[in-house]
């Protein structure tokens, strides 16, 4: 982050597809807003790890769906025209490790959190937990929006 005074200068939101990632790019736009700031909105995707000497049939297509995720999720969340200030980055590796690389050079990192309901809601995933320990700088973690309750 730049200097007191300093605008903020770049939002990164790490996008899975998820509601909560959907969520999270929603957010960072409302809080962009103001601050003048650049959202980017990444995805990430690699190759899975193989066991040396096989060869792996039917692992095309990865980037392909991740890129397909990536512009879906842009367009839940903003619609039909994404905001002049939005980019969209489809990066290769892993979500965790990318992020808080991302991190080093971001004014704020804001990721979505699965709920699962219950107790198991109120923990982190591995992912967000992993970035509000080990990113440099700060990061928001959004839950998914909870539906409307319904009147009798």
């Amino acid at each position: 982050m730049g200097s007191a005074g300093a605008p903020f200068g770049r939002i990164v939101v790490g996008v899975d597809g998820s509601e909560a990632s959907i969520e999270a790019l929603r957010q960072a736009q409302r809080l962009a807003v103001p601050l003048g700031a650049k959202v980017e909105a990444r995805a990430y995707w690699d190759y899975p790890q193989a066991y040396s000497g096989y060869m792996l049939m039917g692992i095309e297509g990865f980037e392909e769906r991740a890129g397909q995720i990536l512009d879906e999720a842009v367009s839940a969340a903003y619609g039909d025209e994404t905001p002049s200030n939005v980019v969209a980055s489809l990066v290769r590796g892993h979500p965790r490790d990318s992020l808080i690389e991302a991190s080093r050079d971001a004014d704020l990192l804001v990721v979505g959190r699965r709920g699962h309901g219950g107790f198991g809601g109120l923990l982190l995933g591995s992912v967000s937990s992993a970035l509000v320990a080990h990113a440099h700088c700060p990061v928001l973690v959004v839950h998914t929006p909870e539906a409307p309750a319904e009147t009798p």
